[in-house]
C-alpha cells in the first residue's frame, strides 16, 4: 500500500530568529524528525524563510515587493543548502520546487506538477516548497505559505496538514492552545485576536483558519503545533500537543477539488438568495441571479461565489467575463457557470 501524504509546513517565524537568520538548531530538529517520518509517510516541506534570509543583504529594505523578490533569491540558496546538508545527513535527497499560482490554476499544469512529485517520492526524494517569489505578480501571488501548502496537500489528497506555528497551536481566550476543534464555526473564528500577525510572514491566525477551513472540508485533518518538542511533527501527529482540526467529510472528484482549491480566484460573483439556493440545489447558475461582481476575469477563469452576507458559498469556472457578465445581468436564461463547473465549499 501506498505511503500516505503529509504536507508540512514551516513559517518564518518559527525557522528564522529576529535578525532574520535562519536558526539551524530548529532546522536541524525538523529535519532529523521528518527523516524518520519519512519511512511512513510521503512528505511535501513548504518552508518559509527564504526572504527573511535574504533580506539582510539589501541596503535600506523596506519590504515592497521588488525587494522581496531580490531577497527571495538571495535567500533561496542559503535555505535549500541548509536543508541539503541536514537531510544528506540521514541518506535523503531533497529537491527545490518553487511553484507559481499558474501550477495550480492550470490543468495541465497541476497534473504535470502532481506527476513531478510523484517522481520525487517514487526516487525517496523530498521536495521542499516555496513560492517563486521572482516572477511572482502581485495580483496572482498566493497570499502565503498556509495557501501553498495547502492548496499541496488538497492536490495529492493529503491525510494530514501540519501548520507549525509560534504560538504552538489555536489558542482560547486564556490563550490556551485548544486541543482538538470539530468545526470552525464562529465561535472559533470569534477568537482570533488581529494582532497577532507574525513580524516574519505575511500570514497569522485568520490565514491559517481560512485554508485549515477549505482543508478540513476536502478531507483533510489539519494540524497546528509549535517546535518545541524534540520531535515536534511526530508528537503532533501522535494528538500530544498543538491542535487538531477534523477532517469533514467529502466526496468531492479530483476535478472538483481542483476548482474548489487551486484555481486563481480574480474575481467574486455576489448571488442573491434564490441564486444561493439553485446553486446549493447543484443547478447552473444564471446571471439574473447575480447582485454584484468584482475584479476582473475572463471567460473560463474561476470566481469566488459570495453569498449576499459575503460569505464564501463555492468557486465556479464561469462561461463569461467580467465585462460580459455585467452586460447580461438582466437578461433571462443566460448560463453564467454551469453546474458541472460550480464547486460547494
Amino acid at each position: 500500500m501506498a505511503h500516505k501524504v503529509l504536507v508540512i509546513k514551516l513559517g518564518s517565524a518559527v525557522i528564522t530568529n529576529a535578525n532574520g537568520n535562519i536558526n539551524q538548531r530548529v532546522i536541524k530538529k525538523i529535519v532529523d524528525d521528518i527523516c524518520s517520518l519519512s519511512k511512513h509517510y510521503r512528505i511535501v516541506l513548504v518552508s518559509s524563510g527564504a526572504v527573511s534570509s535574504g533580506k539582510k543583504f539589501i541596503p535600506d529594505y523596506k519590504g515592497s515587493l521588488l525587494q522581496r523578490k531580490v531577497a527571495a533569491a538571495v535567500g533561496n540558496p542559503i535555505l535549500i543548502q541548509l536543508y541539503r546538508n541536514y537531510f544528506q545527513k540521514c541518506g535523503i535527497t531533497v529537491a527545490q520546487a518553487l511553484c507559481e499560482r499558474s501550477h495550480f490554476s492550470n490543468r495541465k499544469q497541476f497534473l504535470q506538477l502532481r506527476d513531478t512529485f510523484t517522481s520525487f517520492w517514487a526516487h525517496h526524494i523530498i521536495p521542499v516548497v516555496n513560492e517563486n517569489d521572482v516572477i511572482s505578480d502581485l495580483e496572482l501571488k498566493f497570499s502565503d505559505n498556509d495557501e501553498l501548502a495547502t492548496l499541496l496537500a488538497i492536490a495529492f489528497d493529503a491525510e494530514t496538514l501540519v501548520l507549525c506555528t509560534s504560538v504552538g497551536g489555536f489558542l482560547d481566550q486564556d490563550k490556551k492552545i485548544v486541543p482538538e476543534i470539530k468545526e470552525i464555526d464562529k465561535e472559533i473564528l470569534s477568537l482570533v485576536r488581529k494582532e497577532e500577525k507574525s513580524d516574519f510572514g505575511l500570514g497569522g491566525m485568520l490565514s491559517k483558519l481560512t485554508f485549515t477551513r477549505l482543508a478540513t472540508n476536502l478531507g483533510i485533518n489539519v494540524i497546528m503545533c509549535g517546535l518545541k518538542h524534540e520531535t515536534p511533527i511526530t508528537h503532533a501527529l501522535e494528538r500530544k500537543t498543538g491542535s487538531c482540526f477534523y477532517a469533514q467529510s467529502s466526496n468531492l472528484k479530483n476535478r472538483q477539488k481542483w476548482l474548489a482549491s487551486g484555481s486563481i480566484t480574480l474575481g467574486k460573483v455576489q448571488l442573491d438568495k434564490g441564486a444561493a439556493k439553485a446553486v446549493s440545489e447543484r443547478k447552473s447558475l444564471l446571471t439574473v441571479g447575480i447582485s454584484g461582481i468584482s475584479g476582473k476575469f475572463s471567460a473560463g477563469e474561476v470566481v469566488q461565489l459570495m453569498s449576499d452576507d459575503q460569505a464564501i458559498i463555492g468557486v465556479a469556472k464561469t462561461k463569461l467575463g467580467s465585462q460580459e457578465l455585467k452586460k447580461k445581468l438582466k437578461e433571462k436564461h443566460v448560463v453564467a457557470a454551469h453546474a458541472n463547473d460550480i464547486v460547494l465549499i
